[in-house]
């Protein structure tokens, strides 16, 4: 008896330990709702998923990025939702907890791949960050340190990732298909937010100042699961970019339907958040990647429709009485006294950073400006762009630096893009530099670069086009082999 009891825990001993972890994490969750509310399960059933994510995560770091990936979507949301609890520095634990889960198995990865431009340029950009902690403008350590985190630390910790966790095509397609998917949520949360309603964190949130920039003229502008309404707009205009590159490509015609509608629900969300900058990252990733697709009838063509829209929305009132059309139609109008207002901040700021060729310092702009330094001048001056709050931190040698290492990496990108042999991968490639690309030229008129989900969607687009030629020979090599994928 005792014998056939040993052979059949042994023989079933996963399905005992699981019976066990499931009723004690029962008892837990009777237990504390009866002591402590609806927090209690909540509670429990947050500390087991925490262990699941420690167990898979130090089984495989790949699970960090993803979890990463998908935590930077939903951050905006919980930051509204948790009001009293400091959701955002999750992101940093996940990405701490990722590097020593690949630290733990550092002997499987070849770090030689971390020897290219990318990596390189993001530690020259840390470096620079920790040097502005001397700066003599004298900014609180703690708005220096909360900027760091964004401006500089989030690159240098997540460029590295794809050159040593991602090799294969599989993982380029998971991660076009997981941006695609997690946009498509935020844009029918959004759709909620505009005919359901906001919630009550979210109500909170406006009444806490935010009204004042997401409603206008009685209208709600949409900010989905976003940190802002810019952010929001911006993201999805990056994305209809990428949707509708995918779609002209050698795709079957499922796919090429599945990206066009991706498209037209990105472009939808777009209007409804009332971002007038998206406007301008939608017509530049278009060109980008109407010019990298080497078809010049068809860039001709493409300029000239873009050019048709512009001269639609700058010289006639067609659709004004439609709130989105008519905030669209003002970012054309030299006129507008939102424009009037950034230029007269941007004077001013010159006026002060005059003597300032290295900046104020990080944290002396933008939210942790006014948080930490509320006492000086320049940093209760809305940047109004992720440019502009570069050149108030950085000054103009640090702008220069920044813009000069951008430029190379997307003018890298393109380079590369262009070389590809393989056509699905050549139009994958295309996609993300326009994307790209976009988010660079938008982020003149809102923080886009320096915000959530946009720059981890920059960084990973950058590392996967850096590895795309040994992508490129994997699929000719492929090929040669009679094998397609």
């Amino acid at each position: 008896m005792h014998n056939r009891l040993n052979a059949y825990i042994l023989d079933h001993k996963k399905k005992i330990v699981f019976f066990i972890i499931s009723l004690c994490l029962s008892v837990l969750v009777v237990g504390s709702t009866y002591s402590f509310g609806l927090l209690g399960p909540l509670s429990v059933l947050a500390i087991a998923g925490l262990g699941i994510f420690m167990v898979s995560l130090f089984r495989n770091p790949r699970t960090g990025v993803w979890v990463y990936l998908v935590y930077c979507f939903v951050l905006g949301f919980l930051v509204k939702y948790f009001l009293q609890i400091p959701v955002g520095l999750a992101l940093d634990g996940i990405l701490l907890l990722t590097w020593a889960s690949i630290l733990v198995h550092m002997k499987n990865f070849d770090w030689s791949r971390l020897r290219n431009e990318h990596v390189l340029f993001s530690l020259v950009w840390f470096a620079i960050s920790i040097l502005q902690l001397l700066n003599p403008y004298g900014g609180s350590f703690l708005g220096w340190f909360n900027e760091l985190r964004f401006a500089a630390l989030s690159w240098l910790l997540v460029a590295p990732f794809v050159f040593l966790l991602f090799n294969r095509i599989a993982d380029l397609n998971r991660f076009i298909t997981g941006i695609l998917l997690l946009s498509l949520v935020a844009t029918l949360y959004g759709m909620k937010q505009l005919y359901l309603g906001l919630s009550q964190g979210e109500q909170i949130w406006m009444n806490a100042g935010n009204a004042g920039t997401h409603i206008i003229n009685g209208k709600l502008r949409v900010f989905s699961m976003y940190s802002d309404a810019g952010q929001f707009g911006a993201s999805q205009a990056i994305m209809a970019v990428i949707a509708l590159t995918l779609a002209a490509g050698p795709f079957s015609f499922v796919k090429k339907v599945t990206f066009a509608f991706f498209a037209l629900v990105f472009l939808y969300g777009m209007a409804i958040s009332g971002t007038r900058g998206a406007l301008f990252a939608l017509a530049a990733g278009l060109v980008a990647s109407l010019f990298l697709s080497r078809n010049f009838a068809v860039l001709v063509v493409g300029m000239i429709f873009c050019a048709a829209g512009f001269g639609l929305l700058k010289y006639t009132d067609i659709g004004d009485h439609i709130f989105q059309v008519h905030r669209l139609r003002t970012a054309l109008d030299p006129k507008d006294a939102s424009l009037a207002v950034r230029l007269e901040n941007q004077h001013k700021l010159s006026y002060l950073l005059d003597e300032l060729p290295f900046g104020a310092g990080l944290g002396m702009s933008g939210m942790n400006g006014t948080t930490y330094n509320a006492d000086r001048p320049i940093a209760n001056i809305p940047p109004d762009s992720y440019w502009v709050k570069v050149w108030v931190m950085y000054g103009v040698v640090g702008l220069s630096i920044w813009f000069a290492l951008t430029c190379y990496i997307i003018g890298k990108c393109g380079g590369i893009a262009w070389k590809i042999r393989d056509p699905k991968l050549r139009v994958k490639m295309i996609a993300l530099t326009a994307g790209t690309v976009a988010c660079f030229i938008c982020s003149y008129g809102n923080e886009v670069m320096n915000g959530m989900p946009s720059s981890v969607i920059m960084f990973m687009s950058w590392a996967f086009i850096f590895i795309a030629p040994g992508l490129d020979r994997q699929q000719i090599q492929l090929e040669t082999d009679g094998t397609d994928i």
